[in-house]
């Protein structure tokens, strides 16, 4: 929106509000007219709806916030036929290059949509003087990932659009913007509550809009992928990341994960979570609490969203880079021959660490990882860098084994087609991460006895069946909503017309 009413003039457009408004006025959800068949159940049929209070419909709490000021959000159906209206030239082009007659494609079209949802910390204001809101935002977007038809008479769907840049904060519109902190369960079920209403009426319907000077007819299929662990956890109702059951797509405890490293399937759904929550609920065999939590497998909070179980690339990347990090330390440490070293030693390998990743590699220390150190992090360089600090010659080679391995499997789940952009790795890669897995449970015992990360036991486990699945892990990850947390960042603190009733507006 910022560029586009930007890019008409080529320099920032400071003019009366209302002119501005009218600028904006097309580029916001609520300009098209649309209609679905049948009637999406308990939404209205109005096309002409703006930002709207995202508690619309709530009863007003009494809370420290007033609830006004709480959350902005389009309605998900307008906001989805504003993106199709964006990408009206990119179909018809589509239409045009496939040879495909223009008035027989008027139905069938099915368009693929990636949701994303992020917590922020600290969205303090430098100078507002806006209304008292928590400190935490929490941002829910979506990207148009596809566009495909059904031609009749064809048995295959033609794709006649696809995102070339799926991570992009470009291709990434954001839905809701809510003041809420991440961890607070209620609230945000509370929120998003109208949002998963909205989703699931239009799971059952199809949208009649004009594209091209026709009325063409779309379905959509949404698919949740841009969330990180946390909130994937939160919104499926399993247990926080600490959990014994370590994934959110297989059973696996921790202490299995790290026994059998790679020989995992994706069983977890969110039907199954439902079901499983229903059990814990009600309790049908009287079982104590141990062994029905065994029963339902770390499902103990009803599942409020739909979340498609796949691994987030950007986080499996920040997660795995943390544990590197710490391999590091223990490695310049010598911990596997040593008993639990003290705070003080620790803390002295982690200042020679940070001390020649600084000198060598010009990585300034971060106090929480980051996917920029995280990409530093793990490259040759930095292996060969850490291993001067290493004594053992054996230890440096298994070290370069380990980083070299990693340095192949990871285009696999980064690149947003692997079958076309890494063939070989894609091929490689349950060999590379049985060797990957070996060398941990052998040279590196120490720290993988009975206990795994998260993201490390997914990487091994579940990457090349997921790539089976959906053909590509990067393009569904979360980097997208991620750089739109950036932008709401900057238009938060520099943006936002000072005054207290267009504020939370802008920023959406």
């Amino acid at each position: 929106m910022y560029r586009t009413v930007k890019a008409t003039s080529g320099r920032q457009i400071f003019q009366p509000l209302h002119t501005l408004r009218a600028a904006e006025k097309e580029l916001l959800p609520g300009y098209h007219p649309f209609e679905w068949q049948p009637a999406l159940k308990s939404v209205s049929t109005s096309c002409h709806v703006g930002i709207i209070d995202g508690l619309s419909g709530w009863i007003a709490s009494v809370d420290d916030s007033p609830a006004d000021t709480v959350t902005r959000r389009f309605r998900y159906d307008v906001a989805l036929v504003s993106a199709l209206k964006d990408l009206e030239e990119d179909i018809m082009e589509g239409l045009r290059e496939r040879g495909l007659e223009d008035s027989a494609c008027t139905s069938g079209f099915s368009v693929m949509i990636k949701e994303s949802c992020d917590g922020m910390g600290d969205v303090s204001e430098k100078h507002g003087g806006g209304p008292a809101v928590p400190e935490k935002a929490v941002r829910f977007s979506f990207t148009i990932m596809s566009v495909s038809i059904q031609a009749e008479g064809e048995d295959e769907a033609i794709t006649i659009f696809r995102e070339p840049k799926p991570n992009s904060e470009m291709s990434c519109k954001p839905l809701s913007l809510m003041f809420v902190d991440e961890s607070d369960h209620e609230t945000l079920t509370g929120v998003l509550g109208p949002v998963v209403a909205e989703r699931n009426a239009m799971k059952h319907s199809r949208l009649i809009l004009s594209v091209g000077g026709l009325s063409r007819s779309f379905r959509f299929h949404f698919r949740g992928t841009g969330y990180d662990e946390k909130m994937v956890r939160e919104m499926e109702g399993l247990e926080a990341s600490g959990s014994t059951y370590i994934c959110t797509l297989c059973d696996s405890t921790r202490a299995e994960a790290s026994q059998n490293m790679t020989l995992h399937s994706v069983t977890r759904s969110h039907d199954e979570n439902l079901e499983r929550y229903e059990l814990w609920r009600t309790n049908p065999h009287s079982e104590s609490a141990e062994e029905l939590r065994d029963r339902v497998k770390g499902v103990s909070a009803k599942p409020f969203m739909e979340t498609q179980p796949t691994l987030d690339a950007l986080h499996c990347d920040i997660g795995n880079a943390t544990e590197f990090y710490k391999i590091f330390q223990d490695e310049i440490g010598e911990v596997y021959h040593k008993a639990n070293p003290s705070r003080e030693q620790r803390r002295s390998w982690r200042a020679a660490l940070d001390k020649q990743l600084r000198k060598k590699m010009k990585l300034k220390p971060v106090m929480r990882m980051n996917g920029n150190y995280a990409r530093k992090l793990m490259t040759r360089e930095a292996v060969e860098a850490v291993c001067e600090l290493v004594c053992s010659e054996e230890r440096q080679e298994a070290l370069r084994e380990l980083m070299g391995l990693y340095i192949q499997m990871k285009p696999v789940w980064r690149s947003t087609c692997p079958a076309k952009e890494c063939p070989d790795e894609l091929c490689r890669y349950s060999f590379n991460s049985q060797r990957f897995a070996e060398l941990l449970s052998t040279v590196f015992k120490y720290r993988y006895d009975g206990k795994i990360t998260n993201y490390l036991h997914k990487t091994l486990a579940h990457v090349p069946e997921i790539v089976e699945r959906d053909g590509s892990i990067g393009a569904w990850a979360s980097e997208g909503n991620e750089s739109g947390n950036k932008l709401f960042r900057r238009f938060r603190k520099m943006n936002a017309r000072q005054s207290k009733t267009f504020e939370l507006e802008d920023v959406l």
